[in-house]
């Protein structure tokens, strides 16, 4: 099992001005040939408004068009607040490379995002 922190911490310039990051790309399950494809993601928030995407790709050297995403989470304002919280989610999928997207982001922090494969 490989652990890595394909995004580390990551503040918002706390404008309100909307912000995108992309994340290097990372070796999934497919690049090993690995058979189970089975990828776990763990990331942290404080305050955070704004999208944080996963994306895969089958490419063994992937262009800006090879990628697609494999999981996305929205988190709006709330009582004033952003998300503050840390999240787990799987996916499935024989992928050479993964990586870790923010897009739409307007406030907060994103303290990590890990995989786990």
């Amino acid at each position: 099992m490989n652990s890595e922190t394909i995004l580390s911490n990551q503040t918002h310039p706390g404008d309100s001005s909307s912000e995108s990051v992309t994340g290097d790309k990372f070796k999934g399950d497919g690049y090993y040939g690995r058979s189970d494809g089975f990828h776990t993601i763990q990331y942290s928030t404080s305050g955070f408004v704004g999208t944080i995407s996963v994306q895969a790709t089958l490419a063994i050297e992937p262009t800006d068009t090879d990628w697609f995403t494999v999981y996305t989470e929205t988190y709006s304002v709330v009582n004033d607040e952003g998300d503050t919280g840390s999240y787990v989610t799987n996916f499935t999928g024989n992928y050479v490379w993964i990586r870790a997207t923010l897009s739409s982001w307007t406030d907060g922090i994103i303290k990590s995002v890990k995989l786990n494969h």
